[in-house]
């Protein structure tokens, strides 16, 4: 006598949901070089990761429906459908930490340690080209005090040393953090202020943002103020903040080792 075997039905889900993660996956990491390469350009590079992690998030849906029929036929594809979910949250992790901690945040993309007089932009040929011919505008009344509310710590760095001795400190900080420097004006002169002209560059996605900082002399010292500017997008999520607050550390450490 044959024995019949019967088999337990075989969700489709499962394997569809791993093969969407896989190929977010993939999607993603080629994204992530494109963005990165300065001769491609940012839109359509930033549109394909945008498609990966869209991709990520419907391998995630699918993974659901899977454990759906697994609970409620008996359906095998578990593993599958497990596999899928991991990938895709994995490929999600850091965006959905960056999107949960920017949606805390105000929409601003400009900040700077003095917020009623911020330090401005050069306007030389150099700063133009180094920014893509762009001049960052002047945060509005509305943009200054979400500033004054988010960020109340982001403040000036006022040192006991001359102006030459601080704008040393301040361009080697700059150098530490891996700016690019595009203009480093000593104090003196008519104006009296030292300035340098930067562009930072994101760690993950290499994006540039422009950063600015102004070394004014003192009757007791020198006062560094920093302005940091995105470039893309309607919120920085936080971004020009941390920026600054590392540079302003790096610039006291420094201070204290020459000390």
């Amino acid at each position: 006598m044959r024995r019949i075997v019967i088999e337990e039905p075989v969700t489709r889900a499962a394997p569809l949901a791993r093969r969407l993660a896989l190929f977010s996956g993939l999607v993603t990491g080629l994204a992530l070089v494109l963005v990165r390469d300065p001769r491609a350009e940012t839109g359509p590079a930033l549109a394909v990761l945008g498609a990966g992690l869209g991709v990520a998030l419907l391998a995630i849906l699918v993974a659901v429906l899977a454990f759906v029929r697994v609970w409620r036929e008996g359906a095998r594809g578990v593993g599958a459908a497990l596999a899928g979910l991991f990938l895709a949250v994995l490929v999600l992790a850091y965006p959905a930490y960056a999107a949960l901690r920017g949606l805390r945040l105000p929409p601003l993309t400009d900040i700077s340690t003095d917020v009623d007089n911020p330090p401005a932009f050069s306007r030389s040929r150099a700063a133009f080209a180094a920014r893509d011919g762009r001049y960052p505008p002047d945060p509005g009344p509305d943009s200054r005090e979400r500033q004054r509310v988010a960020y109340p710590q982001i403040a000036p760095l006022t040192l006991d040393i001359d102006a030459d001795q601080a704008f040393e400190l301040a361009r080697k900080a700059a150098v530490n953090r891996r700016w690019q420097i595009v203009e480093a004006i000593r104090p003196g002169g008519r104006v009296g202020n030292g300035r340098i002209e930067a562009v930072s560059r994101s760690l993950l996605l290499n994006l540039p943002d422009d950063v600015t900082v102004r070394v004014r002399p003192r009757a007791d010292g020198a006062r560094i103020d920093v302005r940091s500017a995105s470039r893309l997008g309607p919120r920085d999520f936080g971004v020009n903040a941390d920026r600054i607050r590392a540079y302003l550390d790096e610039v006291a450490n420094l201070a204290i080792a020459v000390k």
